[in-house]
Parts: C-alpha cells; structure tokens; sequence
C-alpha cells in the first residue's frame, strides 16, 4: 500500500501537538495555504484562523512572562512579548514540530520553497494554534505553548538585547522603507505626571501609537506594536 507523506505529516504533527483532532476538516483548513486553488472561494484556507491564532498566542506568551517575571514593568515585558510571538519565532517552533512537511501548497509555491519561507510557517503557526484552540480548548493550547515555546523564553533575553526603536530602524532600512518617524498625538497629565502619546510611522504600514510617561516610553511602546503587526503583512 503507498503511504502518503503528507498524511504521516499530519499525524507525527499531532502528536506534537498533544492531540487528536475530532474536527477533521477544521485542521485541514489550518494546513492549507491560500495557494491551493489559485485563491478560489471554494477552498478554505488558514487566513481566518491565522487572525484568531495571533490572539490567542499573545495571550499564553503574556500570561506565561507575568508569571516567569512577575516583578517587571511593562515597558520591560513588551519588547520579550514582541520577540516571542513574532513570525520568526513561530517559524522557528512549526519547524521544531514538523509543520512544514504538513502544509498543503500549490504545485508553484512548493516550487518555489514555500515550505521553508517563514512568513508561510508563521502564519500556519498562528493558524494550527487557533484549531487547537477551537478543538482542544484553551488548557490543552497553553500546554502545547509551553512545551513548544520553551526554548524561545530561555533565549529570548539574549535576542531582546537591543532597544526596540533600534530593531524598527534596523529592520526599516534594511527593508528600503526608510527611517521610522514618531509623532505626538497627545500629551495630559499634570507636569508631574505626564502622559504621553506617540505615534510612529513607517512607509507602507498603519500607523501605531503608544503611551507612556516620558517621550521616550512611549516612543518605545509604538515601536513594540510596529514590531508586533508588521508580521501581518510581511
């Protein structure tokens, strides 16, 4: 009898995963690229739960830095949260647990080494996390972070080392869109205490406004959140 790879694929990523899936069709529709079909209505594909995915992964990364540092502020904990579920990061973990080899992609974006681009493994990522949310339930997702991101939280430290207004100007320029520019959209507060509001532009994205006592604090805020969303549309 002729095994089929991609089927063994999806079974070793179960069993990565902690999990059998009871909604067959739900895990297919996480596994499957936008490719497939060339876009057409009929085939679903990942990007709805790619959506849910990103939420869901920032809630367990949140949850589980308030408890490894539950004495740190939150301007120390944005820029590790950012770092940890960023599309790199998600890519590193779906090749850790096999999903590459599980993805179902159009004859040309297989061609063309779709399976190792991390913007797809990313994505996929986010949208394998939102099925196993939606079949598994909440407990059983956390429990697969935990195990999936454990390597990530003991590095994440060393990859946080730079500020991040200088990883958004880095990555920025080496992506030809020039210099971020920041912008303050509101200042209240007494003199004592003021409250800054900030927003940070980059050519070609929605801008992103974060709040903080100091113009610096919250021009590192807004710098997190480009950080964060960018992802989307890489």
């Amino acid at each position: 009898m002729t095994v089929n790879p991609r089927l063994e694929a999806v079974a070793a990523l179960e069993q990565a995963l902690g999990h059998s899936f009871t909604d067959r069709d739900l895990l297919n529709r996480a596994l499957t690229h936008s490719s497939v079909g060339d876009g057409a209505k009929s085939v679903r594909h990942y990007e709805r739960l790619e959506f849910l995915g990103d939420r869901v992964l920032g809630l367990l990364a949140a949850e589980r830095l308030l408890a490894l540092e539950p004495d740190a502020r939150e301007g120390e904990m944005s820029p590790k949260l950012a770092a940890l579920v960023n599309g790199k990061t998600c890519a590193r973990v779906a090749r850790r647990i096999g999903l590459p080899e599980a993805i179902k992609l159009s004859t040309g974006e297989t061609k063309s080494g779709g399976r190792d681009k991390d913007t797809i493994l990313g994505d996929a990522c986010e949208a394998l996390i939102a099925a196993l949310y939606i079949d598994a339930g909440l407990e059983r997702t956390r429990a697969f972070f935990l195990e999936a991101w454990a390597d990530e939280f003991e590095t994440v430290d060393a990859r946080d080392s730079k500020d991040p207004k200088t990883q958004l100007q880095e990555w920025a320029q080496g992506a030809g869109l020039g210099l971020p520019r920041y912008e303050v959209v509101k200042r209240s507060g007494p003199d004592h205490a003021p409250r800054f509001r900030i927003a940070v532009k980059v050519e070609g994205y929605q801008d992103e406004v974060g709040e903080g006592g100091s113009v610096r604090e919250a021009e590192k805020a807004a710098a997190v959140l480009m950080l964060m969303n960018r992802e989307g549309k890489a």
